[in-house]
């Protein structure tokens, strides 16, 4: 007797009910009529309310993101003395590849892609 292919019968058959009562779960809203309008209610809620509120969000925490690198570059170019502002973020550079560790981290490849 292989103790190894019941075992796996066993642990199939459990990851089956788990299965079972995962849709049972999802589906149990829809048992009534009531239930069901629920989650109507609910759909129609996230559809007008939560989903145009997210991209006005989202864009919110990126501006306060990027607001906040260019703050830190601007507080290391005066805490350098330094008057090479294009040493720390260079507008010339492509596709916002002028940020100074950008320009670092590309002189690094470059020189181990060009390496003599």
């Amino acid at each position: 007797v292989d103790l190894s292919s019941s075992s796996q019968v066993t642990m199939a058959a459990s990851i089956g009910e788990i299965a079972v009562l995962a849709h049972k779960f999802i589906t149990a809203p829809q048992a009534s009529s009531s239930s069901f309008a629920n989650v109507i209610k609910l759909g129609t809620f996230c559809r007008t309310v939560v989903w145009p509120c997210l991209p006005p969000l989202l864009m919110y925490q990126y501006i306060r993101a990027k607001d906040e690198d260019m703050y830190a570059t601007e507080v290391l170019y005066y805490k350098s003395g330094s008057r090479d502002a294009k040493a720390f973020y260079d507008t010339s550079r492509l596709n916002g590849s002028g940020h100074w560790r950008l320009q670092q981290d590309l002189e690094t490849i470059r020189a181990a892609a060009n390496a003599e």
